[in-house]
């Protein structure tokens, strides 16, 4: 079986800067803010830990907090996913140079895919 690492996390609220501001704060984070949406990276501190962001919700991203799973296959960790009960968010997406999905686990939580 292949491994599944967890390769990205997203924290999203309606109020950006100030969500930023907490979490910058509460754990000393540096976030680059330099996207024209103002989502903040969050590269991980020492190299320690996943990369993540913390952003506007909104459309696909209406969910607060996701983690992201790398798959070779999008398709068939979608079709898993469903077949365990979860159900497709968001299908394969391009997204600066990956393809990412969202599935909701069986209580609605929404966990994210994306290709290496």
């Amino acid at each position: 079986m292949s491994q599944h690492p967890v390769v990205w996390f997203e924290v999203r609220g309606d109020k950006t800067e100030k969500l930023q501001g907490f979490y910058g704060e509460l754990f000393g984070w540096q976030l680059n803010r330099d996207a024209p949406t103002g989502y903040g990276v969050l590269s991980p501190p020492g190299g320690k830990g996943i990369a993540g962001g913390i952003g506007a919700r909104g459309g696909v991203f209406s969910h607060r907090i996701t983690f992201y799973v790398e798959t070779e296959d999008l398709e068939a960790s979608l079709d898993r996913a469903v077949a365990l009960g979860g159900k497709v968010v968001t299908p394969p997406t391009p997204v600066a140079g990956i393809r990412v999905a969202l599935f909701e686990d069986p209580e609605g939580n929404v966990v994210g895919l994306s290709t290496p």
